[in-house]
């Protein structure tokens, strides 16, 4: 991933240039926006960065960017009962168009990393858990 900006155009009064940093933001949204994604797969990094507090919008997402066109990865957790491939073709057109709306750039590829599913059986648990616990303190 390149951490300098990219020039990206230049007008009369001067160039914009678009950071590779906000491609990922805006990739990690459109990523998260589609239906059976449970969420990003960041790793240790990430991790640390929602320990302290900030939420980290380029989770799971990595990018690279020339003066013209983007590829992307993202890191995904799909939720348990959805079709893979199917989720998987809606995150990289809704990912695409999202970017080049965005910003311009042509999007070469998107490839999306499944690394893991999510059980929403658990998450209801859990909660319930939580609810048990809560009603036993007081």
């Amino acid at each position: 991933m390149s951490t300098l900006p990219t020039e990206f155009e230049r007008t009369e009064i001067g160039e914009i240039q678009i950071a590779p940093e906000v491609i990922e933001v805006i990739a990690g949204l459109a990523t998260v926006e589609v239906k059976g994604v449970a969420g990003m797969s960041g790793g240790f990094a990430g991790g640390i960065v929602e320990l302290l507090g900030r939420k980290n919008l380029s989770k799971g997402v990595k990018v690279e960017v020339g003066q013209r066109e983007a590829a992307v990865d993202v890191s995904v957790i799909i939720e348990y009962g959805t079709r893979l491939p199917d989720v998987a073709a809606e995150i990289q057109r809704n990912v695409k168009r999202s970017i080049e709306t965005m910003t311009g750039l042509t999007v070469v590829e998107v490839n999306v990393h499944i690394h893991d599913v999510q059980f929403k059986s658990a998450d209801k648990n859990t909660a319930a858990d939580d609810t048990d616990v809560a009603l036993r303190v007081k």
